[in-house]
């Protein structure tokens, strides 16, 4: 692994309290976009998902722990034999400890970046673990899925993300959320359905976004789904539409929306020249203070942009239920303009104490802005400010690696749990630039725990 950052640009950052950090895939391959989730009936169980293997993308892996995550092992069963490819992952648990994992499946892609031409067969699925993440259903629900690729009116069904209602106030308590984009030949469009059953039945999925987005896998179209719950079952639903960041709720367990409408105008949400990775974007997060009592608590919008040159990563507050927010605050505590990125953020709201942790891939130590380690952020004053902390063991130099289109992460009870994607490289690799498609440099995924138990 080349070591090359930690140049002395500014003093370094303070390390994440009571930090461990650990690879839970296989070596060897290429993995990438992590999900990561807490079990809130039994917080030392955590299920890590991703997906990849010997390809860019591949099959959708879950690792669970028992042990409040000091270490982790795979379990068996979760990538669909029939399919070649499952990806797009993501986890929650429900409110009764049931694990979750939603993958998207296909068998390939359509025209580059333009997957609805000449797509295949592909579908949004949902598998149950009803022992942490140990064991899984053996049969995955579809939630939608073109099972020939031969059918009229064929699309292709892209970056499904699952949500989960536990709040013991809310009227929807045990609810499951999944949104994603349906990439037409002539638009994108957001699709949402909901399960009362555990998983076991969804919904038919519905349209809930009003204004197409364009039908490239670029700036212009739809994409980047959240989702929040509120202690009284409202749900506040976001994505990326053009250069704004749009909002919807529904009073209703999910059954019907709000016509969405801008929350916040912000930079575009693709990047096209990040120094050795093949693809970064800033699609948003919605979090919410979800702590007893808190029904008109604390709305959170997280997302990056490049608004001051380089790319930073920011923070909005609602607290009004999303009527209006706050002025961005800058998350990342580097000097303004440094010319240094931060990227693929992720939001989370600790349950239990109201505090907002942010965590991204930071090059403020590298004098080249090529070198990434992880910072974790941390805000106890509802967003208004930040401390930031190094999570990295080591710096790491992205050789051209796909790292995916997010990174994940889950805080409970002054625990906090973040997933991420590492590229392995040599000294040779490092000097190169990023080859075909993006493949790149060796990847693995790890995870981070910390503890700020005794920090105030």
């Amino acid at each position: 692994m080349t070591i090359t950052g930690f140049a002395l640009a500014e003093p370094p950052l303070p390390p994440v309290p009571g930090a461990s950090v650990l690879t839970v895939s296989p070596q060897g391959g290429h993995y990438s976009e992590p999900g990561i989730a807490v079990n809130p009936k039994t917080p030392g169980q955590i299920v890590v998902v991703f997906q990849g293997g010997g390809a860019v993308q591949g099959s959708a892996t879950a690792a669970f722990s028992v042990n409040g995550g000091r270490n982790f092992n795979i379990a068996d069963g979760t990538h669909p034999p029939d399919w070649k490819v499952a990806g797009d992952v993501s986890t929650a648990f429900d409110n009764k400890g049931n694990a979750y994992l939603c993958y998207l499946a296909f068998d390939k892609l359509g025209t580059t970046s333009y997957w609805a031409h000449g797509a295949g067969r592909n579908g949004i699925f949902v598998l149950r673990s009803k022992d942490g993440g140990k064991t899984w259903d053996r049969q995955a629900i579809a939630l939608k899925a073109f099972q020939t690729g031969k059918e009229h009116g064929l699309q292709f069904e892209d970056e499904p993300r699952i949500f989960s209602d536990t709040s013991s106030s809310s009227r929807y308590a045990g609810n499951l959320y999944v949104g994603w984009v349906e990439w037409q030949l002539t638009q994108s469009v957001m699709l949402f359905s909901r399960s009362t059953d555990e998983g076991q039945t969804w919904s038919t999925p519905v349209q809930i976004s009003t204004h197409p987005g364009l039908p490239r896998d670029d700036n212009g179209s739809v994409g980047g789904f959240g989702l929040a719950a509120a202690p009284d079952g409202t749900l506040y639903a976001i994505w990326s539409d053009g250069n704004s960041i749009v909002l919807t709720e529904s009073r209703d367990g999910g059954k019907t929306f709000s016509n969405p409408g801008t929350a916040l105008a912000v930079g575009p949400p693709y990047f096209g020249e990040v120094t050795g990775v093949s693809r970064v974007e800033g699609f948003p997060q919605i979090a919410i203070d979800a702590r007893p009592g808190k029904s008109n608590g604390n709305l959170y919008l997280c997302w990056s942009d490049y608004r001051n040159g380089d790319v930073d990563v920011f923070i909005a507050a609602s607290h009004d239920r999303g009527r209006s927010w706050s002025q961005p605050v800058r998350v990342n505590s580097d000097p303004l303009h440094d010319g240094k990125d931060q990227f693929y953020e992720w939001m989370s709201v600790d349950p239990v104490t109201g505090a907002v942790y942010v965590q991204f891939y930071d090059r403020r130590a590298d004098a080249k802005n090529r070198d990434i380690q992880m910072t974790l952020a941390r805000s106890t004053d509802g967003g208004r400010s930040f401390t930031n902390y190094c999570w990295s063991k080591v710096a790491f130099d992205p050789g051209g690696a796909f790292l995916g289109d997010y990174t994940w992460l889950a805080a409970y009870n002054n625990h906090v749990y973040g997933a991420w994607t590492e590229a392995i490289t040599t000294p040779e690799q490092a000097d190169k630039t990023a080859p075909p498609h993006g493949r790149g440099a060796k990847t693995v995924i790890v995870v981070g725990r910390a503890d700020f138990s005794n920090v105030r």
